[in-house]
């Protein structure tokens, strides 16, 4: 509200990673319904747990693809496409399986090679490329700025993502809506959406500090 936004127009996804099942299901009790996961076995376990239908399951972390299929089977959403081969990998499982998959495309802002994401100047040739992915919709853009020592020192990243978005939304490509920005944590999300952010990803500020491995 600060900002001049619509609450509704944000999303919080709960970033669980770490965290155990009674843990999520403490705050979807409380009234979360969207959840995020680094990890493919991780999510399938706290899934089978937890068995609730009006979740919706986030992939936030960095997509083997070999664990394609299994993903399209777990998640309502993957946070991380960034390469051609899990493009593919993707658009066949999402074809066998008779569905789309949503996706949002993983920007690496900082070029920060531990990272993964596509970088800033070939963003656009890669959603060219995904074009031709008929089974792919591509929802969104997603980034993790580098690592920060304030807030504010994220904002520039957060308004290169929403100029980012804005620009190639004129593109009208078949399968991209591009209306996502998922940017900001628990450290910088009130500036994340300030700079337009529709998901936010949260963890910490939730949970408190992680202390597990699952």
């Amino acid at each position: 509200m600060r900002a001049g936004r619509d609450p509704a127009g944000v999303r919080i996804v709960v970033a669980a990673k770490t965290f155990p099942a009674e843990a999520v299901r403490a705050v979807v009790e409380a009234g979360a319904r969207d959840i995020g996961e680094n990890y493919v076995q991780e999510a399938r376990r706290k899934r089978a747990e937890l068995d609730r239908a009006d979740v919706r399951w986030h992939l936030i972390g960095r997509l083997q693809r070999n664990k394609a299929k299994t993903a399209l089977d777990l998640f309502d959403v993957i946070h991380s496409l960034d390469r051609l081969d899990l493009a593919t990998d993707l658009d066949r499982a999402a074809r066998a399986a008779g569905r789309r998959a949503n996706c949002l495309v993983e920007v690496n802002l900082g070029s920060e090679k531990s990272k993964g994401g596509v970088s800033p100047g070939e963003l656009e040739r890669f959603l060219g490329q995904l074009a031709e992915f008929p089974d792919l919709l591509i929802e969104g853009l997603m980034a993790v700025p580098p690592p920060a020592t304030r807030p504010e020192d994220s904002r520039l990243h957060f308004a290169e993502l929403f100029d980012l978005r804005e620009r190639l939304s004129g593109l009208r490509l078949p399968n991209a809506r591009l209306k996502e920005l998922s940017m900001g944590m628990s450290a910088d999300f009130e500036a994340a959406i300030e700079e337009g952010a529709t998901i936010v990803r949260i963890g910490t500020a939730i949970f408190g500090t992680r202390t597990g491995t699952g």
